[in-house]
């Protein structure tokens, strides 16, 4: 599995609009059938900054991720309504494929 976490420093005056503007995006990678996950989420420290924590099943399906055209728009389109560069950190081979339990906070089962 790929996992990738990466941290969007989106220009305030567009950030209550983020999920809005990278709509389309989120819709054509979640469709990919290599991608396991593609999740937002807000800063509760930095309200302009977004977290994507996303996951692909294995480097091809990486690398058709990067050739969709809902790839090419996003790197066209979404620097504009950016502060700066997104950081990411890309970790290529994770072992299994997808989210295990975290048994330090394990919930008794509800009955």
């Amino acid at each position: 599995m790929i996992f990738i976490v990466a941290k969007f420093p989106v220009k305030p005056e567009h950030a209550d609009r983020w999920p809005e503007i990278v709509a389309d995006f989120t819709r054509g990678t979640r469709s990919e059938p290599g991608n396991l996950w593609f999740d937002w989420s807000r800063s509760l420290d930095d309200p302009t900054e977004y977290v994507l924590v996303e996951a692909f099943r294995d480097p091809a399906a990486g690398g058709a991720h990067v050739a969709t055209d809902h790839f090419a728009a996003a790197c066209r389109d979404l620097p504009q309504y950016l502060v700066r560069t997104p950081q990411i950190i890309n970790v290529p081979d994770v072992p299994g494929d997808g989210w295990n339990l975290l048994g330090e906070l394990a919930v008794p089962e509800q009955t």
